[in-house]
């Protein structure tokens, strides 16, 4: 395989501002397929509230990664990337043009570079930390990370009680920040990365997420989470739109403040994604809703 020839299309941006058409149009425009980067997008049991694909446009493309694994699986972004890279190496027979769109700038980041290399810490760390989210709760880990790393206070998915142990056992474990050992150095990979960004004024980015919101409901998100309750402790569903509703089947919220909650939480999500994406200095970004440009700014780096 001559990597030369052989083109991976990266699709990033906030949640909400069209990644998904745009690496439909891509497809369709190249001939090719779709590997998914979207880490909320795996699980079958989670298709509203994730704003998966639907099935016109699986139908539009070939999709891989959308819906192959179930929340009682154990996956995760080193498992991802190996599957991934697998995928891509067998696509690339066929194809000298690949679509990759998401927006776990994690899972992205694994594709493109390789994972980080975190040094071994002693496992009372994180024994001491997850004792502390049970009695304290995650606002103290928060704040404690803000102080010691607060690159990647303001990087990584904070809402996520995993995520912010693990940088926390890393700071603590090797008195030096989570995010001095991101990016150490670059894994060759047989094919050239090319990353095109979606972005929008925030107004407009915000108004997306809050119509989405809206739409979820109307398609059955509550009735999806219902059917959740009860692996509402795994980790695949401590994520924004499944939560709050618990809290709402719970008596602990209305609903219409759940609703508010998931729109908000969902903002704040993006915040962090631009946050992420906008590290690559190599990114080529473009408005939303210019995606002429974007095929024409391709075909003239003699991609096809």
């Amino acid at each position: 395989m001559n990597s030369k020839n052989k083109y991976l299309i990266s699709i990033v941006g906030p949640t909400a501002i069209g990644k998904t058409a745009l690496s439909i149009k891509l497809a369709n425009h190249f001939n090719t397929e779709i590997v998914s980067a979207d880490s909320r997008q795996f699980f079958k049991e989670m298709q509203v509230g994730t704003a998966a694909p639907t099935r016109e446009e699986l139908a539009a493309a070939k999709h891989h990664f959308i819906h192959h694994k179930s929340i009682n699986d154990s996956y995760n972004v080193g498992s991802f990337e190996k599957d991934a890279i697998h995928t891509l190496n067998t696509l690339f027979k066929t194809y000298d043009t690949v679509i990759m769109v998401g927006g776990s700038g994690l899972y992205v980041d694994a594709v493109n570079n390789g994972l980080d290399d975190f040094p071994e810490v002693e496992k009372s760390i994180r024994e001491t930390l997850n004792n502390d989210l049970e009695t304290k709760g995650l606002s103290h880990l928060q704040e404690r990370l803000k102080a010691l790393d607060s690159v990647a206070y303001n990087t990584i998915a904070i809402d996520n009680p995993h995520r912010v142990i693990r940088a926390l056992e890393i700071c603590i474990g090797t008195g030096k920040p989570y995010s001095s050992f991101l990016k150490k150095g670059k894994i060759k990979r047989h094919f050239k990365t090319i990353t095109i960004g979606l972005t929008a004024e925030r107004e407009i980015i915000y108004n997306r997420i809050n119509k989405r919101v809206d739409i979820m409901m109307q398609e059955g998100l509550l009735d999806e989470v219902k059917n959740l309750v009860s692996f509402k402790n795994l980790n695949a569903l401590n994520t924004v739109g499944y939560k709050e509703l618990f809290n709402y089947l719970d008596n602990k919220w209305t609903l219409d403040f759940a609703i508010s909650e998931i729109k908000k939480n969902t903002r704040r999500f993006a915040k962090r994604q631009l946050t992420w994406f906008k590290k690559n200095e190599e990114t080529l970004w473009f408005d939303y809703t210019t995606p002429e440009r974007i095929i024409i700014n391709l075909i003239n780096q003699n991609i096809s």
